[in-house]
């Protein structure tokens, strides 16, 4: 197939060469597409239907049988060899069972070793003497070590994550899912679904897969070209709203505050507030013709443009065209018969640009972010009934800045100057964004997400008690309407795939403490894994836990909390055990990473060694966010986890 497309000829099929360009772009994307993967299979699956899906399932009519893959892949004819996995009739593959066969007689499940096929397993669906048995290799698949990034799991989507892979563009869903559920994988597959499904539209509109930070985005970056997806861009929230340099901070009071939803009202009032309503008339001169706009119809028109309150300069652009046809009215009324031409001159007019400017000026959303940051007097009043006077202290800034450019922003500033800009200008939206760990964000970050997608739908995905920030997320119900998305449905996932069943219960007797009522997550492995407390008296005992999880095939992450990192650093290097920062691909030369537990949200290693644990919950401004902090990196293991400790441990492990 590769092949067919490097040899196309479009030498003699092109107008010009504005054209030559566009489709030689498209035949270089769809070789990247259909690029070989090392160790990738090109099938996993097969399934034989009793009969021919869509036939009449008369006495008699022949089965057939589907090779299911990541991709579709025909022969020299044209005659389809492999059934994308996205397609309908792959769905029984993954929700096909022995209560309800969706006429499937047999489902086979392939077995690869380093690309290598090795072993298949059959289930006979419709054969009631045949007991429902353990998927022997779907285990092995679900338990292989993790070395380098992150993979698709498309050999191994349970009926109720695939339920929400296939749900319809036009509804957003949210997400609840516990540690290894498999939140993440099921977000990116849904994006490659609604890709096969909607892909004029979605090529039209865009999509965007939103992270937490730059090493998860590496960490799954892999994903979607592994299913032949190219096109979806990726960021973090600050990447959405870089519209200033990001070179301060602010402390968890302040950051809170400014995150607030009641922020959006503020920055409302400020930019109205630049609207001031005429007190003279408009003369325009034409010719020997003099045509006056007398100030009360010009506060009409103001009046009219602030009821509709459409975005501030859509408003401004549409203010000289008022008072031109305005005008156009008198013309008119004199005999004469002007026309748009006309109308346009007229909005052109010197004396109309003046009285616009005079009227409606033109806002710089940084500038008046700025103001608001230093001026407390125009503060004040803007907030007056919003933010308290102790709230309206804590995000003034105590010196005065010269401009924009030497501001010292923060993530947090940022943020209020994109919802600035959109209030001048509208955002441009996308038709489907994913936003993973949510959990994390403040309301007015959930706007600016929204934003991105007001005219499309969202996949919310996060786990409520690994809300590690100040401002976390308290429900599911609260987040999606500050994201504009509160008719989306939610979903919880509580089957764990990824942390196996003794780490699991560990992690979960913090869950009463940071996130009571949540369902706790259900291990569904077979291996109970490897799971050990061990008191320490020196770093270097540390290492050595490091040195004997390496003994193990896969990878091996030391978290620790982020004070601890550079005396770890001075140890590993002491020891010569070299390693990667987090994000970074592991090789197998090098299987360890040092992971500051600030960034170990999302990322999942085979062996962790968790240093430290009171010192994970004395990192953060407050106990339940600390505690919070420590179920993340409890819960970053795939086969075992060893906790080392020398300080006593958390109460609430006890």
């Amino acid at each position: 197939m590769r092949e067919d497309v490097e040899n196309l000829d479009i030498t003699d099929v092109t107008a010009n060469w504005v054209n030559a360009a566009v489709l030689q772009h498209q035949i270089d994307e769809r070789i990247k597409a259909l690029a070989d993967l090392s160790h990738t299979p090109l099938f996993f699956g097969r399934l034989d239907y009793l009969h021919a899906p869509g036939a009449d399932k008369a006495e008699g009519a022949e089965g057939e049988r589907f090779y299911i893959g990541r991709r579709h892949v025909h022969d020299a004819e044209g005659d389809p060899m492999v059934i994308d996995w996205r397609a309908p009739v792959s769905q029984p593959f993954y929700r096909a069972s022995k209560k309800d066969p969706m006429d499937v007689g047999l489902r086979r499940r392939f077995g690869y070793t380093s690309g290598d096929l090795t072993a298949y397993e059959d289930e006979h669906l419709s054969d009631p003497s045949e007991a429902a048995a353990t998927n022997k290799l779907l285990q092995q698949e679900i338990e292989r070590p993790r070395v380098g990034p992150m993979r698709d799991i498309v050999a191994t989507i349970q009926p109720e994550q695939d339920e929400i892979v296939r749900a319809g563009l036009t509804g957003s869903v949210c997400v609840q899912g516990g540690p290894g559920t498999g939140k993440t994988a099921v977000g990116l597959h849904r994006v490659a679904y609604l890709l096969y499904a909607h892909r004029e539209r979605l090529a039209r509109t865009g999509t965007l897969v939103i992270g937490p930070n730059k090493s998860f985005l590496h960490y799954i970056e892999q994903v979607l070209p592994a299913l032949g997806e190219l096109e979806v861009k990726q960021a973090t929230v600050d990447d959405l709203v870089a519209h200033v340099e990001v070179r301060g901070t602010d402390d968890a009071t302040a950051a809170v505050v400014k995150g607030d939803a009641r922020m959006a009202e503020v920055l409302r009032r400020a930019v109205r507030s630049h609207v001031t309503l005429p007190t003279e008339g408009v003369v325009v001169v034409r010719g020997s013709r003099r045509w006056r706009v007398p100030a009360y119809e010009l506060e009409t028109i103001v009046g009219e443009l602030l009821d509709r309150d459409i975005r501030y300069g859509a408003a401004r652009e549409a203010l000289p065209q008022r008072i031109a046809h305005a005008v156009l009215v008198q013309m008119e009324r004199s005999g004469e018969a002007p026309d748009d031409r006309v109308q346009d001159a007229v909005a052109r007019n010197t004396a109309v640009k003046a009285a616009v400017k005079a009227i409606w000026p033109p806002v710089d959303p940084a500038k008046l972010v700025l103001r608001l940051l230093t001026d407390a007097d125009f503060l004040a009043v803007h907030a007056d009934g919003i933010l308290d006077e102790d709230e309206q202290k804590e995000i003034l800034w105590s010196k005065p800045v010269r401009s924009v450019k030497s501001a010292k922003w923060s993530p947090a500033d940022a943020v209020l100057i994109d919802e600035a800009t959109d209030l001048v200008q509208r955002t441009h939206s996308l038709g489907h964004v994913v936003l993973d760990e949510a959990q994390d964000l403040s309301p007015m970050q959930y706007r600016a997400v929204g934003r991105r997608c007001t005219t499309g739908s969202a996949t919310v995905l996060g786990d409520l008690a690994q809300g590690t920030t100040p401002w976390a997320t308290r429900s599911w119900d609260e987040a999606l309407a500050h994201l504009g998305k509160g008719e989306a449905v939610i979903e919880e996932l509580t089957a764990g795939f990824r942390v196996p069943t003794d780490v699991i219960a560990y992690a979960s007797r913090l869950l009463p403490h940071i996130a009571p009522g949540l369902t706790p997550v259900a291990s569904v492995r077979e291996n109970p894994g490897f799971f050990e407390v061990r008191p320490t008296t020196a770093d270097e005992q540390v290492v050595d836990a490091c040195e004997e999880l390496l003994r193990n095939e896969g990878s091996v992450g030391l978290i620790a909390a982020d004070a601890r990192i550079p005396a770890l650093t001075e140890a590993l290097a002491a020891a010569g055990l070299t390693y990667l920062g987090p994000g970074e691909e592991t090789t197998a030369q090098t299987r360890l990473t040092l992971v500051p537990a600030s960034l170990a949200k999302g990322l999942e290693y085979d062996y962790v060694v968790l240093d430290e644990p009171q010192a994970v919950v004395d990192g953060e401004p407050d106990e339940r966010t600390g505690l919070r902090r420590l179920y993340v990196a409890l819960t970053r293991a795939v086969s075992g986890l060893t906790v080392t400790h020398a300080a006593p441990l958390p109460q609430q492990l006890a």
